[in-house]
């Protein structure tokens, strides 16, 4: 984890004086391993890889159902998703998470339900929401994920505060404000950051670059030649890691989560990655970016990297891969199901979960809808 560095002179230092933030990586692109191994049980490396293919699985089938009209709305995280196992794997089941769009996988690593996950897309009584949100904006208390407003950045000041708050009451528990490279562009982001920065809150800004802020490549956004290094203006401490690197990103959230445990302050990680299919079932990116750009990235898929790793370890096998696809493929058929055989929200529950009472004006409007 890399830390502000103090210049001296007078004059300005010309950006590309200063040396790029390396990026920490433990296995190629191969899934060989180049870097040191994070301190992990077999449990975990293979709950992992699980959770992993669960949302990848997960994800094609529910772009199907989007096609067929089934559902409105799906953002699926093809190729992202190393990095949101890797972080709930890290963390502690107590400690927040405020996602943006892409880390719903975080959810199903801490054990949420998948019926109800899938009813959110839905928008129906089984989803815990209520219908309230858009599709693929999962959240819930009892796994400690907040809801995503879906404007960008918002939730960055929201983590650093909910952080505030558990500074402040003594609590032994850690934030994470997730993000996309285009969220790096709004206001928010610096809020946070140098209120993060300031008073040394337990919280862990991740940003998971994907190259596309939907049809805006990253190098339109920025002059910095990385993200990362946006947290020394605000003497934060940073790391760069290879997003599609599950071990990477693994070793990165745990050292920093342990330095905020310790009252060590924020740490901001830029997580490199990239979205392999469109920014949403709403996109098309074929406009925008080219094939060969995303036929490079296949290669780097963080699933099959990962899953060589294994295989080369002695701890995954063919059949066992076999198993798996099979196993979570009756697993989320069987969820979907469940999920789209649930009836719309009750009309009563438009007065409830916002107010602890209802006030007079609204139990007014209930008893003039229902006639009561």
């Amino acid at each position: 984890m890399a830390k502000s560095a103090k210049r001296r002179g007078s004059g300005a230092t010309p950006p590309d004086v200063l040396p790029e933030p390396p990026l920490h990586r433990v296995l190629d692109f191969e899934g060989r391993r180049v870097g040191p191994m994070p301190d992990l049980d077999r449990s975990t490396l293979l709950a992992m890889y699980e959770a992993m293919l669960l949302i990848r699985l997960l994800d094609e089938r529910m772009m199907i159902l989007q096609r067929q009209g089934r559902v409105g709305f799906y953002g699926a995280c093809t190729g992202q998703e190393a990095t949101p196992v890797a972080v709930a794997a890290a963390l502690r089941p107590s400690d927040w998470l405020f996602p943006a769009l892409r880390e719903g996988a975080a959810m199903l690593y801490r054990g949420y339900d998948l019926t109800r996950y899938v009813s959110q897309v839905f928008g129906n009584a089984g989803d815990s929401t209520r219908g309230r949100q858009m599709p693929s904006h999962q959240s819930d208390r009892s796994v400690n994920q907040v809801s995503w407003g879906s404007c960008i950045g918002t939730q960055l000041p929201q983590a650093v505060g909910a952080a505030w708050a558990a500074k402040i009451q003594g609590r032994d528990a850690v934030t994470v404000g997730f993000m996309g490279d285009g969220a790096t562009s709004e206001g928010d982001f610096h809020n946070a950051l140098n209120f993060a920065g300031v008073y040394k809150v337990p919280c862990l800004l991740i940003c998971q670059n994907n190259h596309w802020s939907i049809s805006m490549p990253t190098a339109a956004q920025t002059r910095a030649r990385s993200i990362a290094e946006k947290a020394l203006a605000y003497g934060v401490a940073f790391a760069r890691v290879d997003g599609n690197d599950v071990l990477a990103v693994f070793a990165a959230v745990q050292e920093a989560a342990a330095r905020a445990r310790r009252g060590e302050g924020p740490a901001f990680i830029e997580a490199l990655t990239y979205r392999i299919g469109a920014h949403s079932s709403s996109d098309d990116p074929r406009v925008y970016r080219s094939e060969d750009e995303v036929e490079v990235w296949k290669q780097r898929d963080p699933l099959e990297r990962y899953r060589r790793f294994l295989v080369a370890e002695g701890r995954w096998t063919e059949s066992q891969e076999e198993e798996a696809r099979a196993r979570l493929g009756e697993r989320i058929a069987t969820a979907i199901a469940a999920a789209e055989a649930q009836p719309p929200p009750p009309a009563e529950s438009l007065f409830e979960d916002v107010l602890a009472a209802i006030p007079r004006h609204l139990a007014d409007q209930k008893a003039e809808w229902f006639g009561t």
